[in-house]
């Protein structure tokens, strides 16, 4: 069965980052993407310059009509924005009680750029976090919700891993999956975690600037993938799998000046070297 995989974020323009980047990533791993807009931007591959909120009465309604219709699989939960957004998602979602709730705490762009209010961090960890199924922040956003700096070790990082996950709920099947990629030097250990069992994914730093909305599409791949593979390890593996090919990818895509886009259809598209698709 196709699952139907829902991403509640914000709208990049740029097509790489947010609800497009999670519809395509969705889409190439096998899975049917819908999306609720719960903020717009104003931004490309260099900077946000804008941000117009979505009002959070309409945020409801976009959600309350779909899971009237529509199974719903998997949510992924990226930009909220607002304080009033954050809390009418987490009713929201708590009402309708999907099998698989991913929240990517999104916080600041690959450009610096804020994307939430800092008074919506709180109501992120009050009403968010104890209904997430997997959160996987990175390591500046891992020490935000837990008010302090974020790690420069590996070791460190293991017990950021520990804190962040007595934050959700108590059940077994609720997993950390934090991000490594801003520990200095060429290894790129990422860190899952489910209270009882700790799991290094080691990987290496891919050297290109064409990193934009890596988060948005790791978050998206495991909301595609765990209604299929339940083994939580496995598809956050497979997951990371399908991110470093489509880092590996970016540099064929010509997209802005800035962080541009990494390569979701990396699987599909043919590499202008080979003539072929990897």
């Amino acid at each position: 069965m196709i699952p139907n995989t829902l991403t509640i974020a914000g709208v990049d323009p740029s097509g790489g980052a947010g609800v497009l980047a999670d519809i395509k990533t969705m889409s190439a791993l096998g899975a049917y993407g819908m999306a609720v807009i719960a903020a717009l931007t104003a931004q490309n591959t260099q900077a946000v310059t804008q941000i117009s909120p979505v009002h959070p009465e309409f945020v409801a309604a976009q959600i309350d009509t779909l899971f009237a219709d529509v199974r719903v699989d998997a949510v992924k939960i990226g930009m909220l924005g607002q304080e009033g957004v954050t809390r009418v998602v987490a009713e929201r979602l708590a009402h309708w009680h999907p099998a698989h709730i991913i929240l990517d705490p999104v916080m600041v762009a690959k450009s610096g750029d804020h994307l939430l209010e800092k008074k919506a961090i709180y109501a992120l960890r009050e009403t968010l976090l104890p209904i997430a199924t997997m959160i996987t922040p990175n390591l500046p956003e891992a020490g935000m919700l837990l008010g302090q700096t974020a790690p420069d070790t590996l070791k460190e990082m293991r017990r950021m891993a520990e804190r962040l996950r007595r934050l959700l709920n108590d059940h077994e099947d609720c997993w950390v999956f934090l991000k490594g990629g801003h520990l200095p030097g060429q290894e790129t250990v990422d860190v899952l975690h489910n209270g009882d069992r700790l799991i290094e994914l080691p990987g290496r730093r891919i050297q290109t600037p064409n990193t934009h909305g890596t988060g948005c599409t790791l978050s998206a791949a495991l909301a595609a993938l765990l209604p299929r593979h339940p083994d939580v390890p496995e598809a956050a593996q497979r997951a990371k799998d399908y991110l470093v090919r489509a880092i590996a990818r970016a540099d064929e895509l010509d997209v802005g000046h800035g962080h541009g886009p990494v390569q979701h259809f990396h699987a599909w598209w043919p590499s202008p070297d080979t003539g072929s698709a990897s």
